[in-house]
């Protein structure tokens, strides 16, 4: 759906004084003036919900029954050039003169609403929306129109996913729930440490599931420290096996694999463990890993490949640093090891690697958590410093030397400091790179068909409804440019965008105040804006911030320290307090973030907080008990627990 930009009021504008000139369409069957017989708007007595649905209804039947519906204005010079292109090609079009019509003001809102695009002429091929007249001969002259206006049946599918994560797969479900002819194709290119995996993506096989698993595991380390001092006695010496781990979760991302193969078998779609690449408009070739090739077409298609973690490119980072691509099924304990980076995934595993009890280092180039809260995000790290992992920061790697073969080896690591000459050497078992991720677009044939990156990130840009700038291509998950990159966001616009195609729903994905967890060993949930983001939004005098630092009641006994655990709120003094931006620090952040993610989305104030009556004791309880602002510079230590 190509949205028109703001323009001022001209030929063929919603609200036009409307010039009943009837026109004639030389070569073209015109649906002009129908009058009361014709009539789209549902009669007789309804409400007028009702009778906006009806409404739509009938408009998709129109757009459905019909190989070009035109909504055209008669006295527009922009529809009537698109009119003239369709009959010097000698298709027959159905047009509907919206100026012509008794209700024709309604018929565009409703249609607006459907395409995103407020001006006439509304050009629909094969039920493929293309747009108004700039759209529509940019199709022609590209050789698209003429591909649109082949016959629906001749594409083997209604819908063809490339890329089998979670975006994908939720999309392709949908589809094939309303009744479609769906096919996913994905393929898994083996890292370059030759790691492959099975159906499911980036989340279910190399991302959230086996992650949060191996936060478990240190977590559960944790407690058995803990356990002591709550009167659990045991003599024998506790050590963390590797192997056992990595099986155990292995078979479980295993057991999913097949889950999400059946669950795809059970709703007939098609799938295909073969790499994509378009060859044409609506079609793409299919190679498998015998190098089989196979075509395929479809009436429209969704790119939903993901990304994949960035090498450094330096000497030595693929023959031999791992990325998270690796780790979770690595078949030996990693031994000493180097994150490179400090991204979420970067202390993520750090933090859980220094669980098991072993000797991790981070190299940070420059700030931890980019795009994150800063104060939240030194407070993470200070608290993984505090725990046994290091940090080397400002510093980058330039070269990677192996000095020993072995499971694992020995690496040597050179580095630079990125403010000065100063260079270090450090000597590791893993090097583990999480220097960021790059999206899967590069070598699908997207130029092929016209389908616009971004060149710098791969990323592709797309509208409001997920939308390509090939009408029939659309983009969801990590790959849309803008996009937050979560697995749950890539799940619901999938499953929305299904609806769109091909059900009776507008539902537009909400991308705002989308709630995530950092699962480092003291997890950081937050929903809404950063400090610094609210500030260059707001500006400081018009937000309250309010915060404290907590200790959780588990951690007493134990004797884990007081002052750590931290909760802060920043509220928009302009809309009643409003909480626009929510942080937690400490123990189940990811549980205790996505309740008050509901009460944001209901539009939580700060009086709503204080009205709302605590779990005692709980870490959530925290936050309906907030008094200390910033701005006052009192204290917010705890001297025990409330």
């Amino acid at each position: 759906v190509e949205q028109s930009p703001p323009q001022s009021p001209g030929p063929g504008k919603a609200g036009d004084a409307p010039n009943r000139r009837s026109g004639h369409v030389r070569g073209a069957r015109v649906l002009s003036p129908p009058g009361r017989r014709a009539r789209l708007s549902s009669p007789g007595p309804s409400s007028s919900s009702e009778a906006r649905e009806e409404l739509r209804r009938r408009l998709r039947g129109l757009i459905e029954r019909s190989r070009v519906m035109i909504f055209s204005k008669s006295y527009c010079p922009h529809s009537t050039r698109v009119k003239e292109l369709f009959s010097s090609l000698g298709v027959e079009c159905n047009v509907l003169e919206l100026d012509q019509v008794d209700d024709g003001a309604k018929v565009q809102e409703v249609l607006s609403e459907i395409t995103n695009q407020k001006t006439v002429p509304n050009v629909f091929v094969n039920k493929v929306h293309v747009g108004g007249c700039d759209q529509t001969f940019q199709a022609y002259q590209s050789g698209l129109l003429q591909k649109l206006l082949q016959e629906d049946s001749a594409y083997d599918y209604d819908l063809i996913i490339v890329g089998g994560g979670s975006g994908g797969l939720s999309c392709a479900k949908e589809a094939a729930i309303l009744g479609k002819k769906v096919m996913v194709l994905d393929f898994v290119v083996p890292s370059p440490q030759g790691t492959s995996w099975g159906l499911g993506g980036t989340c279910v096989n190399v991302g959230c599931i086996p992650k949060k698993l191996m936060h478990q595991a240190a977590l559960l380390g944790q407690a058995l420290c803990d356990s002591r001092k709550f009167g659990w006695e045991y003599n024998q010496q506790v050590k963390h096996n590797w192997e056992t781990m990595t099986k155990a979760i292995q078979n479980h991302i295993s057991s999913l694999n097949w889950g999400y193969r059946l669950s795809l078998r059970e709703k007939a779609v098609a799938y295909v463990n073969s790499y994509g690449e378009f060859v044409e408009h609506h079609k793409i070739k299919a190679t498998n890993k015998k190098g089989q090739e196979t075509y395929y077409t479809a009436a429209q298609f969704v790119i939903a490949t993901g990304e994949r973690p960035r090498y450094l490119g330096i000497q030595g980072d693929k023959e031999y640093c791992i990325t998270s691509d690796d780790l979770f099924s690595l078949p030996y304990c990693p031994g000493k090891t180097l994150v490179v980076g400090a991204s979420y995934v970067a202390l993520e595993c750090a933090g859980f690697l220094a669980g098991f009890g072993l000797d991790v280092t981070v190299m940070v180039r420059s700030i931890l958590l980019r795009g994150f809260d800063q104060e939240m995000a030194e407070k993470v790290g200070s608290y993984m410093e505090q725990h046994g992992v290091k940090f080397l920061r400002k510093f980058i790697p330039v070269m990677i030397q192996q000095l020993e073969k072995g499971s694992p080896g020995k690496l040597k690591v050179l580095a630079k400091s990125t403010e000065g000459t100063e260079t270090i050497e450090g000597v590791y078992n893993t090097v583990l790179l999480a220097i960021g991720r790059d999206s899967c677009t590069r070598k699908m044939g997207l130029e092929k068909i016209g389908v616009k990156i971004n060149e710098k990130s791969g990323k592709i840009p797309v509208n409001d409804v997920e939308q390509t700038s090939v009408p029939y291509v659309y983009a969801v998950g990590d790959v849309s440019e803008g996009k937050p990159e979560l697995t749950p966001v890539a799940i619901q616009s999938g499953k929305l965008l299904a609806r769109r195609l091909f059900g009776a729903s507008l539902e537009k994905c909400d991308y705002i105040n989308v709630p995530t967890t950092v699962f480092t060993p003291l997890e950081y949930g937050c929903c809404g804006l950063a400090e610094e983001k609210a500030i260059e939004v707001y500006k400081k005098e018009n937000l309250e911030i309010y915060h404290t630092l907590f200790w959780p009641l588990e951690w007493t006994v134990a004797g884990r320290e007081n002052n750590t655990c931290y909760a802060k709120i920043i509220c928009n003094k302009l809309d009643h307090d409003r909480v626009i931006g929510f942080h937690i620090l400490g123990p189940n952040a990811g549980e205790v973030t996505q309740g008050f993610a509901a009460a944001m989305k209901c539009g939580l104030t700060k009086q709503l907080l204080d009205d709302t009556i605590g779990i005692h004791p709980t870490c959530g309880e925290v936050f309906t008990t907030l008094e200390i602002t910033k701005s006052s510079g009192l204290d917010i230590t705890q001297k025990g627990c409330g």
